[in-house]
């Protein structure tokens, strides 16, 4: 389940990483084509060396020798190999190309994937490990396949020469091809045993060192203004050297990879069998010569895939971190056909609890009703759960008990594209996207004018200010417009709002980096948009809870009183001590 199913035209496999990344080959059959013709090739070839070596060595060897064979032979060598070339050419070219489209699309897939996860699933996912998984797991997929695979398709290929072509100068020695390609399997299997467990802790240290680096760069101004450097130093060298101590077991179990020691018996074995056999008389000196070259292919496969082989692995564990985050299932529904009318503005809650853990309730038993084009102000201290309430009207989270009803139609119902599209959050902690100002003012309605632009600017007080930048609204700011101050980056969000008329305004606190002046003039905005849209102020500004309609007052997750401005400061004590509290 997926709270925003973003369409893609990318389908894939996700039961397994095998099957994921086979998905994926599928769309390619040509280049998959191009590695296996090109690593066949290119292992035939290989193997017609020895063997046009040792008819070479017999040509040589003849009584007389014969000259115009041994000619004949170089010059099939020549040829061979250049044919040889031509092919590792279009099989490396082809891998290269397979992996960077396989990486393009799984990080594309991914994506999407995340922008399809509820905030419930954010919340809990670290940015830094994240941003690990979608960088570094998916180029991991790459190497995977590029050189990873390519070489094991070639290896495969160089080991079956030896046990296809040995026969043909006498069949008894297909034996020691035979013993090297078991006791490679065999060796091999335990190998990856040993390794794929290894290669998740390798990517999982390197998630988490990500993670740790991630939050200590988002928080480097709170490092540094509590002289935590050193800590953090710590802290991070600790990550790293969990990290680096999964390498470097990664590094004892490849350096204990059998197949090497194979390799030289295999070599020793069959040579002593062709000394045998050409004592015997069954095969000459070209053919002695020619078996020990098809024999010494062997250690192409050998030697690579030492390196291959924990490509493939490393790929694979990359592949499954990034599967367990696309599979993760999140608590809310795209409800793609639900309700998807045009929005009146009336809100009702009806007996809401609702918890961001299991266990710990932020509402209990929570009951209101508002009225369209009203304005509602929500009075509490920090912590009481007015953020909470705001949350559940679009849905950014789901009440765990009772309903929450928009125009009659419990928010569940309602498609939550159409829901969302009507309303609009503006929270006290303002994102800008690293972007000009335009974009951003633009950002939840891209096919805005210019003059809509500036106009939701005016409406929003940020006109002017914009205006003083060198570039104007073509400026661009910095990441989560830092080079922008609280009070900037709170009128421009408002202005974001304002463009896209919401039928449902939330302000959460967002006034609260103004100067009473530029407040003002904002509130004066706010009260005509109103007139079209419901209003729910979360604020502490005693101004905006004056002339809203509506007071609810939450204290520990509930809903203690209700009603006017007046009629609260009549009947209701605790809200007479909060609003006396804030005039002190």
């Amino acid at each position: 389940m997926t709270e925003f199913a973003v369409h893609s035209p990318l389908t894939s496999d996700r039961r397994s990483p095998g099957r994921w990344t086979l998905s994926h080959l599928r769309r390619h059959k040509l280049l998959v084509l191009g590695v296996f013709i090109g690593a066949f090739g290119n292992a035939a070839l290989a193997a017609a060396i020895p063997v046009l070596t040792g008819t070479a060595f017999n040509a040589a060897l003849a009584d007389p020798p014969d000259v115009g064979l041994i000619g004949w032979t170089a010059v099939m060598v020549i040829l061979s190999q250049l044919v040889r070339a031509v092919l590792q050419l279009g099989r490396n070219f082809s891998s290269a190309v397979l992996g960077e489209r396989l990486e393009r699309d799984m990080r594309q897939e991914f994506y999407v994937s995340l922008l399809g996860k509820s905030m419930t699933f954010h919340d809990m996912q670290p940015v830094g490990d994240t941003m690990a998984r979608a960088t570094n797991d998916v180029h991991e997929i790459n190497l995977m396949l590029n050189p990873g695979i390519n070489l094991v398709i070639g290896s495969a290929n160089f080991i079956l020469m030896p046990l296809l072509l040995a026969p043909r100068y006498d069949p008894a020695l297909i034996l020691a091809p035979l013993f090297f390609i078991v006791t490679y399997i065999l060796a091999l299997v335990r190998y990856l045993h040993v390794l794929n467990p290894v290669a998740d802790r390798v990517r999982r240290g390197f998630g988490s060192m990500n993670s740790r680096l991630a939050e200590a760069i988002d928080g480097i101004e709170l490092v540094k203004g509590s002289a935590q450097e050193e800590e953090e130093i710590n802290r991070f060298g600790e990550n790293a050297g969990v990290y680096r101590d999964a390498v470097v077991a990664q590094g004892r179990i490849e350096a204990r990879f059998l197949p090497l020691l194979m390799l030289g018996l295999t070599l020793g074995i069959g040579f002593a069998h062709a000394l045998l056999l050409f004592q015997a008389g069954r095969i000459d000196v070209g053919d002695v010569i020619a078996y020990m070259g098809l024999l010494s292919l062997f250690g192409f496969p050998t030697f690579i895939s030492l390196m291959a082989y924990s490509r493939v692995s490393l790929g694979l564990a990359g592949a499954r971190r990034i599967l367990e985050m696309m599979n993760a299932q999140t608590t809310l529904d795209e409800n793609v056909d639900g309700f998807q009318g045009e929005m009146q503005g009336a809100i009702r809650f009806d007996d809401v609890y609702f918890g961001y853990v299991e266990g710990a309730c932020a509402l209990e038993g929570v009951d209101f009703m508002v009225k369209p084009g009203q304005t509602v102000a929500l009075v509490g201290q920090t912590g009481a759960g007015k953020s909470s309430i705001a949350k559940l009207i679009n849905r950014t989270y789901d009440a765990g008990h009772g309903r929450v009803l928009i125009d009659g139609v419990d928010v569940r119902n309602w498609s939550l594209a159409a829901l969302r599209r009507q309303i609009s959050i503006i929270e006290q902690d303002i994102f800008l996207f690293s972007r000009t100002v335009a974009e951003n003012i633009a950002f939840g309605c891209p096919d805005a004018t210019q003059e809509m632009i500036e106009g939701a600017a005016k409406a929003a007080q940020a006109h002017e200010f914009i205006m003083n930048f060198k570039d104007g609204y073509q400026a661009v700011v910095g990441e989560r417009g830092v080079t922008l101050s609280g009070g900037q980056r709170q009128r421009i969000a408002l202005a974001r709002a304002f463009l896209t008329r919401p039928r449902i305004l939330i302000l959460d606190d967002s006034t609260s980096a103004v100067d009473s002046a530029t407040e003002d003039q904002i509130q004066r905005a706010i009260m005509q948009a109103s007139a079209h849209q419901t209003t729910i102020l979360i604020t502490h500004r005693l101004s905006q809870i004056r002339w809203a309609d509506l007071v609810l007052v939450v204290r520990k997750g509930k809903l203690v009183a209700k009603g006017t401005h007046e009629e609260l400061m009549q009947s209701t004590p605790a809200y007479r001590r909060i609003f006396e509290q804030y005039e002190g």
